[in-house]
């Protein structure tokens, strides 16, 4: 089924209290501006906010942009501690509650080695769901769309209609869809030797 991706010193802050885009565990944002950061943007996570510290030029466009950007690698840093089996089963428990009501109910969550051209894959009469290793690393809303995705396939096996109806429940599919196959269209790219002096 190609269709389906899983297969194959500055001014005081700003916006303080502004949530962050939907998918993102943090419950704030605050931007700090300064006139000292020419070009650079970092971000590090302070209790249960996020602080992004931007260049005082900057456009809210480019804000917001960069915004996205330092909360998906946050995230990717922090999803780099690999979760082991019993959290991954723990996690698909809460997102089935958020999104499904909990109907969803996989037996068992784990990681395996052998799927290197699909992410994700269920087997609804075991209620197993494996997701392939090379999702660790990747930002946690990546994670959670083929977490969702594959409890979506305990209730709908197939990829007809419904099956994606029950997907639109989570706000970041398409998001994560086109994550996904940016990596797949990076993998596909030749790997240029690299330039004399680098």
């Amino acid at each position: 089924m190609p269709a389906d991706p899983l297969q194959s010193a500055g001014s005081p802050p700003r916006s303080p209290t502004s949530p962050p885009p939907r998918g993102h565990a943090t419950s704030a944002v605050e931007v700090r501006r300064s006139a000292r950061r020419s070009r650079t943007v970092s971000a590090y996570r302070e209790g249960d906010r996020t602080i992004v510290l931007i260049p005082a030029r900057m456009s809210e466009a480019e804000e917001q942009r960069w915004v996205n950007v330092m909360l998906d690698k946050l995230a990717a840093q922090e999803s780099k501690r690999m979760l082991g089996d019993a959290e991954l089963t723990e996690r698909a428990e809460r997102l089935s509650d958020l999104y499904f009501d909990g109907r969803a109910r996989p037996a068992s969550v784990r990681w395996v080695t052998n799927q290197n051209t699909r992410w994700g894959s269920c087997t609804p009469a075991e209620g197993s769901i494996r997701l392939s290793h090379r999702l660790q690393g990747m930002p946690e809303y990546v994670l959670d769309y083929v977490l969702v995705h594959e409890l979506a396939h305990l209730l709908v096996p197939g990829h007809g209609p419904r099956f994606w109806r029950l997907l639109e429940a989570y706000p970041r599919t398409e998001r994560a869809r086109g994550y996904l196959e940016g990596v797949v269209a990076a993998d596909r790219l030749p790997h240029l030797p690299a330039a004399r002096g680098e």
